[in-house]
């Protein structure tokens, strides 16, 4: 596992972010989140202001981990390596993408769900896959289903987790993390709501170290 998956398996959460206007934002949520605990962020490129948003987040907390997530194309790559990202996620798994990422020997969690994506990641050379849409795609039973062929992986389900369910998944040996936007929805970021954004996060980490303990 490279130094990158370790840090995010140690923190065991990573918030998925869409920042509208990273200008104003990045700088602040950046603190918000390594005040909580989760020196972390995927910045999802469905926003314009991506790469933006990383550079200003990077140059606020430079010890962070700030990743490009819905990564499409390897222009895209280029842009986040650009801004100063520490790892690319792309919502499906395509060949092209991750072979690039590895030629530019940064680090890439493709979004994987079928055997056939597993397979294909393991011919791959990857070891840390997305699981992704998780709950859509079967949640924690598929996830623990696709562990017996596939042992060799560690997967971070995104899409569908919350403080209601982080704990049940986190305590699932094949989880390193779960990537969730509960802690940076839009309207906490836009309302400028940082001490809830740092309290969801500490909230976070808290599950993820009782669950860890008792496992």
């Amino acid at each position: 596992m490279n130094e990158v998956a370790k840090i995010i398996t140690e923190t065991g959460v990573v918030p998925v972010i869409k920042l509208e206007n990273p200008t104003k934002h990045a700088a602040p949520l950046a603190k918000a989140l390594c005040a909580g605990g989760v020196p972390i962020a995927e910045v999802t490129f469905r926003a314009a202001g991506a790469p933006l948003a990383i550079k200003l987040m990077r140059e606020t907390c430079p010890d962070m981990l700030v990743g490009a997530g819905t990564v499409m194309t390897t222009a895209q790559v280029d842009e986040a390596i650009e801004a100063g990202a520490s790892f690319i996620v792309t919502p499906g798994l395509d060949p092209e993408i991750v072979v690039y990422c590895q030629e530019k020997n940064i680090p890439i969690f493709p979004g994987c769900t079928t055997p056939t994506d597993y397979h294909t990641a393991f011919k791959l050379g990857l070891e840390v896959l997305k699981f992704f849409p998780a709950e859509e795609s079967g949640g924690l039973k598929k996830i623990k289903a696709m562990a017996a062929p596939f042992p060799m992986f560690k997967v971070m389900p995104t899409g569908g987790i919350s403080l209601s369910n982080l704990k049940e998944y986190i305590s699932c040996s094949t989880i390193c993390a779960c990537g969730g936007s509960y802690m940076v929805k839009a309207d906490l970021i836009n309302g400028e709501k940082w001490d809830e954004i740092t309290d969801l996060c500490k909230k976070s980490v808290d599950l993820v170290k009782e669950a860890r303990s008792n496992g």
